[in-house]
């Protein structure tokens, strides 16, 4: 769970998660399904399924004994990486292993001032053999547990504590800033550090670029370089809640089941399709309107209305929905639906294994029906008044942290990165 997402997200999660499989035996005869709706709003919905076939995995093939070595670790479970097998190794199991997520790489490149890419092969190469020459042995998991709180509330990514830092006679950024505002005040030129050069070889991989200037007013900021990324590609697609408003026992909408692999993979979400950005309305509504009778059959292309427009960025896909309602007032109830598609009332909506994204939608929708309040100020002040109010996750982590943390540290919203 902690792949990708804040401690102060997780904790809720997995506290839920823990109440309903305490144990591997019950995770591994849970269905995607239920695991699915557990994990809805975590994002990056493949860890959900990994983690319950590992589970499955460790249960029917080594009789519920997890694997102890980083390298078993890495090779036996689905979804574990280097970071992960190494982080349980050494927090569960005390293997000398080192570890390295974005707090380590922060600590370890401004330590050693390393100004080159950290996401490139060698830099990372490099930072995981530091990394593993520094774990402590005896206590390895306390080790990596303290490299990346280290870089979590002290070495963040603005405006670190230096000094707080424990290590800050050791750092290499810190002696450069020294040194840069020594030179200025003298009016000398600075001198350049680099990380393990031998004189006279060019270029050092691990420098920063000539055309990547030291800048003054970032300090040990300089470090790391941050990494040029790809903007997530466009994709478009028309989507529409369809209702029955009159169906027996209260209301119901349509869902349908995403494929078992690829993007939010056996996930429900309102049926869609994807459509060009540049195509017209009526050409969505076609599109759109096909798609529908797919699952129900014949419906009254009349009614189909076009609410607006939802963007919703997946880590690497910027989607933009289209989105459209139909409801069938007077239409003949569907009752049956073939495999893959299901009606849910509004509240089993709420429970069900959708994504963030159909939950954006399903509020643009909820916004347009009769009796809602979308913008009255007192919605407004509700959400203003949750806003404030930290999560019981919050009040657990700063609980545990505040008596350790400087009083002008950062909130852990910040440095939980």
């Amino acid at each position: 769970m902690l792949q990708q997402t804040q401690v102060a997200t997780v904790i809720n999660y997995y506290t839920r998660w823990m109440q309903k499989w305490p144990t591997l035996q019950d995770l591994a005869s849970a269905s995607l399904e239920e695991v699915n709706e557990l994990w809805a709003g975590l994002g990056y919905y493949s860890r959900g399924r990994w983690l319950q076939e590992g589970a499955r995995k460790v249960v029917e093939e080594l009789g519920g004994h997890m694997p102890r070595t980083a390298e078993t670790l890495q090779q036996f479970l689905p979804g574990v990486g280097r970071y992960t097998a190494g982080a349980i190794a050494s927090i569960a199991f005390g293997q000398a292993a080192g570890v390295v997520d974005g707090n380590v790489i922060r600590v370890l490149c401004r330590v050693r001032a390393i100004g080159a890419d950290s996401s490139s092969t060698l830099v990372s190469q490099h930072l995981w053999s530091l990394a593993q020459q520094l774990v402590d042995p005896a206590r390895p998991g306390d080790f990596n547990q303290a490299a990346m709180e280290l870089g979590a509330i002290v070495c963040t990514p603005k405006r670190p504590l230096c000094s707080h830092c424990p290590v800050q006679n050791l750092c290499r950024a810190r002696q450069r800033v020294e040194r840069e505002q020594l030179s200025a005040s003298q009016s000398l030129p600075g001198n350049c550090d680099v990380e393990e050069c031998a004189p006279n070889t060019g270029q050092c991989p691990l420098c920063a670029p000539p055309t990547e200037p030291w800048d003054q007013t970032l300090g040990v900021t300089n470090f790391p370089r941050k990494a040029s990324r790809k903007p997530p590609r466009e994709e478009c697609s028309a989507i529409c809640v369809l209702e029955q408003p009159k169906a027996l026992g209260g209301a119901h909408i349509l869902l349908v089941q995403r494929p078992n692999s690829g993007l939010l993979a056996g996930l429900w979400e309102f049926p869609s399709v994807s459509v060009n950005a540049e195509a017209s309305g009526e050409h969505q509504r076609a599109a759109l309107l096909q798609e529908l009778q797919s699952w129900v059959g014949p419906l009254p292309d009349t009614r189909l209305q076009h609410l607006g427009q939802v963007v919703h960025t997946f880590s690497h896909i910027k989607m933009t929905y289209q989105v459209y309602s139909l409801a069938l007032e007077e239409h003949t109830p569907v009752t049956i639906v073939p495999p893959g598609a299901r009606w849910l009332t509004r509240e089993d909506f709420h429970t069900a294994a959708v994504s963030t994204a159909m939950k954006k939608v399903f509020r643009m929708y909820g916004g347009q029906q009769p009796g809602t309040c979308k913008g009255s100020k007192r919605s407004q002040v509700a959400t203003l008044s949750k806003r404030k109010k930290p999560s019981p996750g919050q009040q657990v982590l700063e609980s545990f942290f505040w008596p350790h943390v400087p009083t002008d540290a950062p909130s852990l919203n910040t440095a939980a990165q």
